[in-house]
């Protein structure tokens, strides 16, 4: 991993999902860590620091909902962007003035690699 490079967690369950995430965001110009839980989110997020996450809503154990409500309520993360990222519309507009973004899947690589560079401008 890169240590001059923005890091970005990528919180989806789906395995393709994932491969198509970390690849763009590999090109946006980040070092990428993938959790496929939402208790493994919470435990990653206990280690690190991310700049962006990538955040699906469905997830196994705890809900995409709870993670970003913990983010959003975390001092330590107050500067660290979130993508949600779902094909929930009903639960997007509810969660939407939580996110820095939001992209409802399915999600296109070259979607996600340039909303990502354009976020890591900011």
């Amino acid at each position: 991993m890169d240590e001059h490079k923005p890091l970005a967690l990528i919180v989806e369950d789906n395995v393709e999902q994932n491969r198509i995430f970390a690849i763009a965001l590999a090109e946006a110009g980040y070092n990428t860590v993938i959790v496929t839980r939402g208790d493994e989110a919470l435990a990653k997020l206990a280690e690190v620091t991310p700049d962006l996450i990538i955040l699906d809503l469905h997830l196994p154990a705890v809900a995409g909902e709870e993670i970003l409500r913990a983010v959003r309520n975390d001092e330590r993360l107050k500067q660290t962007q979130v993508i949600l990222a779902t094909a929930d519309a009903q639960r997007v507009d509810y969660l939407k003035q939580d996110a820095d973004l939001v992209l409802l899947k399915p999600v296109g690589f070259t979607q996600l690699r340039d909303l990502s560079k354009r976020l890591r401008a900011r």
